[in-house]
């Protein structure tokens, strides 16, 4: 049984997940196609995270939508330790950020990831999101597969 809750940018829980992916992701792009955002500076209001604890507790996931102000959001940091994974929370936690945009009353969403990140790819495409052009503040990269949803 796992159970999915908001959080704060800064609670420790999402920093300690955030810094696994970024070390994770480090050893997969050179640091000009590593498009990290450091949650903790986005401003109130315009960010919802979520975290995912297993049974005893233990963070084991996350997640971040940035809220633009077009009535768009990007889905960022959504991370799944290796040793939860398989357990379709990924799917989770991309239907929790897909509610929180919905609430915020954000129509599109967007993300970006990485070309060497082939189950985020199919987790993404199995969520209907589909590939689409380089978006704001992003330009073209080859390592990067940019990808959106219309609500």
């Amino acid at each position: 049984m796992f159970t999915i809750t908001p959080c704060s940018p800064s609670a420790p829980e999402l920093q300690a997940l955030v810094a696994e992916l970024d070390a994770f992701q480090q050893q997969l792009y050179p640091a000009e196609s590593n498009h990290c955002v450091e949650l903790t500076t986005v401003a109130e209001g315009k960010i919802r995270c979520l975290l995912v604890h297993n049974q005893q507790a233990e963070a084991v996931g996350c997640g971040a939508l940035l809220l633009q102000d077009n009535g768009e959001g990007e889905l960022k940091r959504i991370f799944i330790k290796p040793s939860s994974r398989g357990l379709k929370l990924g799917e989770t936690i991309v239907a929790g950020l897909e509610a929180e945009a919905r609430q915020a009353g954000c129509d599109v969403l967007r993300l970006e990831t990485g070309i060497h990140q082939q189950p985020a790819i199919r987790l993404y495409q199995n969520c209907r999101y589909s590939i689409c052009e380089a978006f704001s503040p992003y330009q073209p990269d080859p390592l990067s597969i940019f990808m959106v949803k219309h609500l």
